[in-house]
């Protein structure tokens, strides 16, 4: 007796018609843009200051991207703070590069918000 067991080669397999094809089109599309809506909903969590306001995913890009140059420019203050104390700081900074891209972003920033 044969038994009832699915096929393994793909070839086996009965072809999907279009319309099946369409709707798993449609079913991975769908969990792509909730994927990334909880993405963007877990980063609004943690951004300080998003609480609250509508969720533009424009707006939420921007503001963690001002959050974290705030966070680079703090850390570079604790690094200074902590090697003026005479701590070994080594492990802990980061590139110039990095230190100044972040640094002349925010001002910019603080220019164009007081204009």
């Amino acid at each position: 007796m044969a038994s009832a067991s699915p096929p393994t080669n793909a070839a086996d397999r009965p072809r999907l018609t279009e319309a099946q094809k369409k709707e798993n089109h449609i079913r991975s599309e769908q969990k792509r843009r909730e994927a990334i809506r909880e993405g963007f909903d877990r980063l609004a969590s943690i951004v300080p200051g998003m609480e609250g306001q509508g969720r533009s995913e424009a707006v939420v890009l921007e503001a963690t991207i001002k959050y974290m140059r705030e966070q680079v420019v703090e850390r570079e203050r604790l690094i200074t703070e902590a090697r003026a104390q005479g701590k070994d700081t080594a492990a802990y900074e980061l590139s110039k590069e990095t230190i100044d891209a972040c640094t002349s972003q925010l001002k910019r920033n603080q220019q164009e918000g007081s204009q």
